[in-house]
């Protein structure tokens, strides 16, 4: 498949969306291209690790599991995978919600406030220090992978409010247009129909409003 995505990051929609759907199977088997594909073992453990602030604990702890063991039989069968990188480690005295607040206000392109935030101030904190900041800056991942990862899991959730936001923090971070619709086209075929054709249905929603707008 043609694609402004590399051979890595196409790996990565399977992997998101199989752990998000719970699917251990199809998710082992979309871990092994990744490997194969050249994702680091850390690479993936980091879409496995994101995919908790998304579809919960209860499947990014499934999924890692179901990794781990591949990762055993594999050594066992004399399989020497990469590792890559290690993640960084935020200092002790790290100002945690200047950090997130920052991260959060690139990706997106503006600060972000709405109602929400008023009626339940937890979740503010809870996404600039905790996602935007103690994920976020891990590091492993490019941002563009990490969204890359997050759009997937959306759409296969499905989040169809979440994935357009999400989608708009992609176009907004340099992910073009051709990768959004290859990422929804590599969805289809290899994850959901559903799902890839939600993901492309917001694209084209997305991309007409800026047609319009002249962007």
């Amino acid at each position: 498949m043609n694609s402004g995505l590399t051979i890595q990051q196409q790996a990565i929609i399977p992997i998101a969306a199989f752990a998000a759907n719970g699917d251990t199977e199809k998710l082992k088997s979309a871990l092994e291209d990744g490997l194969s594909a050249g994702l680091s073992v850390n690479e993936i453990k980091e879409v496995l690790i994101q995919l908790y602030a998304y579809a919960g604990f209860p499947r990014s702890l499934s999924a890692l599991n179901v990794f781990l063991d591949l990762l055993d039989t594999r050594k066992a069968a004399g399989i020497t995978d990469k590792v890559g990188p290690a993640p960084h480690e935020l200092p002790a005295d790290a100002d945690r919600r200047a950090i997130g607040t920052k991260i959060q206000t690139e990706l997106v392109g503006h600060p972000v406030t709405g109602r929400i935030y008023e009626f339940a101030p937890a979740m503010d904190t809870f996404l600039k220090e905790h996602l935007f900041c103690d994920i976020f800056s891990r590091g492993v991942l490019s941002w563009k992978d990490r969204e890359l990862a997050t759009i997937s899991i959306l759409a296969t959730l499905p989040a169809p409010a979440q994935l357009a936001s999400h989608l708009r923090v992609c176009r907004n971070i340099g992910m073009t247009e051709t990768q959004l619709k290859e990422a929804a086209a590599v969805l289809k075929a290899r994850v959901s129909e559903t799902a890839g054709t939600l993901m492309n249905d917001l694209l084209e929603k997305m991309y007409s409003a800026d047609r319009k707008e002249g962007n």
